[in-house]
């Protein structure tokens, strides 16, 4: 399966297969492989004290929430935090913007989603003027420092752009139109935004021009079936989270093993 559109040369949306699709039969054998596979990881970090942050962004409707679902089912919330992010509040606009993501890195052992990122700041605020240009122009360098100096730490970083075509994208807007469930997310914003399209693909191929780096690449998902996306998302996400760690489960501690022996019998 391909999982990822990171090209060896510039990274662009227009160079992403938008035609990768999954058949049902085999997304759900997928899916239950890759949430046992991520749940033998966070088994894992809380005992090796690991950590890692998951950094989502995307077209409104791409799929992010669903496949943020699909993890969060499995995992334990006391080491599995998500971080939905919204327009910044007053109070975080009298602060550097990096501050409100600063205070949600995850603690050893845990495991942080952040459902959109510091990228706000060359994106959104970019394309609707809330950062002057000069604010915007030199957060690529700043969020590059604020990336190294999480790898550095050891904090593993995963980052992810799920991409949908207009089309599909008007497709869902109009489903959720007439789902009551799932109304809720839309906003006026999300329709408006469609006309500025062009400024936000020019910035999103600007974004992964000037912060996709070794340490921390972005990796781009053809999004327009959702089955496909959410697979290939959670098959990067597994596949950084264990390279290099042993995900054997860990012995029964010696004493736990005594005090079992006493009350049921040595094997």
């Amino acid at each position: 399966m391909s999982k990822t559109n990171k090209h060896k040369g510039k990274l662009r949306l227009s160079k992403v297969d938008m035609d990768q699709e999954l058949g049902r039969e085999v997304y759900h054998e997928q899916l239950a492989k890759l949430q046992t596979k991520l749940l033998r990881i966070q088994q894992t970090y809380l005992h090796t004290g690991d950590n890692a942050v998951i950094a989502f962004e995307g077209w409104d409707a791409a799929g992010k929430g669903g496949t943020i679902r699909r993890m969060s089912a499995v995992l334990d919330p006391r080491g599995f935090k998500v971080w939905p992010i919204a327009a910044p509040k007053p109070h975080d606009l009298a602060r550097h913007y990096l501050t409100r993501f600063w205070e949600r890195l995850p603690s050893q052992g845990e495991l942080a989603v952040f459902d959109r990122t510091w990228y706000g700041r060359v994106l959104v605020e970019r394309v609707e003027g809330f950062a002057k240009p000069r604010e915007w122009k030199r957060a690529y360098e700043e969020i590059n420092d604020f990336e190294r100096l999480m790898t550095d730490n050891g904090t593993r970083l995963v980052k992810l752009f799920l991409h949908v075509t207009p089309e599909v994208q008007l497709e869902r807007f109009e489903a959720r139109l007439h789902d009551p469930m799932k109304r809720w997310k839309l906003s006026y914003e999300d329709f408006r935004n469609r006309d500025s399209r062009p400024a936000y693909e020019k910035a999103i191929n600007d974004m992964f021009e000037r912060t996709s780096t070794k340490a921390a690449p972005w990796h781009v998902i053809p999004a327009n079936d959702k089955k496909f996306a959410r697979i290939a998302a959670m098959e990067i996400i597994a596949d950084c989270l264990a390279k290099g760690v042993d995900l054997k489960p860990r012995p029964l501690d010696e004493k736990v093993r005594e005090e079992a022996d006493k009350l049921f019998g040595a094997e």
